[in-house]
């Protein structure tokens, strides 16, 4: 697949460029300039990134990082079974347990939720870091929704992070989960409440919690492009083309 000339491979973390220090040079690089297009496409085109996934694949399969990315890409991209295989091959050579939420998450988009329970009840989850830890809440939380528990889901998100003051990275998707928790247990009042709350500490447009709040207030929005088009037509609402 093409690769951009002003990619040089030097853009990703300095972490992963050492793991590629054990290939020949030259074959490092290449591994490293399509790791860098699926860093920069995941978001905007799966799709692509999930090719240059497979074909660093291809040519470093034994590196951790490399089984890694292949697994967001092809997670990106819905393939939940060949993520969790990636996933699992990375943590099998890290050793690592960063990635235990998405492979829980793995198994709900697999149609197993029991799966990822128990592994939210697994001693793994004492390992991660606060945000894993976050993480795995909104999985468990997610799990318990896919079986209709919804009671038990808004039960599983209260934790001293929800109720904390203070914006962390993860602070409005945490919000955002339990207001959507919230509105489908049939609690609007205090589901507006919280989408309110997690527009306030979404700084980066990470959820569309302005949108639902808005529908929640009913405001419409209007296309300014179709109310420009309407303008332009006659009252009776007939073109042009109607002239006889």
């Amino acid at each position: 697949m093409p690769i951009p000339e002003d990619v040089t491979g030097n853009e990703i973390d300095k972490d992963v460029r050492q793991e590629l220090q054990s290939l020949p040079k030259t074959l490092a690089d290449d591994v490293a300039r399509n790791l860098v297009m699926v860093a920069r496409l995941i978001d905007e085109d799966p799709e692509a990134a999930y090719g240059y996934s497979k074909v660093a694949l291809r040519l470093a399969s034994r590196v951790a990082a490399v089984r890694e990315a292949a697994g967001f890409a092809a997670y990106a991209n819905q393939k939940y079974s060949e993520a969790l295989a990636e996933f699992r091959a990375a943590r099998r050579m890290t050793g690592g347990v960063d990635l235990w939420p998405l492979m829980a998450d793995c198994e709900r988009g697999l149609g197993r939720p029991e799966k990822a329970l128990e592994m939210a009840g697994a001693p793994e989850v004492h390992k991660l870091d606060k945000a894993g830890q976050v993480e795995m809440r909104l999985v468990a939380a997610g799990a318990r929704r896919d079986m209709g528990q919804l009671d038990a889901a808004i039960v599983t998100l209260q934790s001293p992070e929800l109720a904390s003051n203070a914006v962390q990275p993860w602070t409005a998707r945490l919000r955002y989960a339990y207001a959507d928790a919230l509105l489908a247990a049939g609690r609007e009042s205090e589901a507006r409440e919280w989408f309110a709350k997690a527009v306030e500490s979404d700084r980066d447009g990470s959820t569309d919690a302005s949108d639902r709040l808005a529908e929640l207030d009913g405001v419409e929005f209007v296309d300014a492009l179709d109310e420009t088009a309407a303008e332009g037509e006659p009252a009776d609402g007939s073109g042009a083309d109607d002239r006889d």
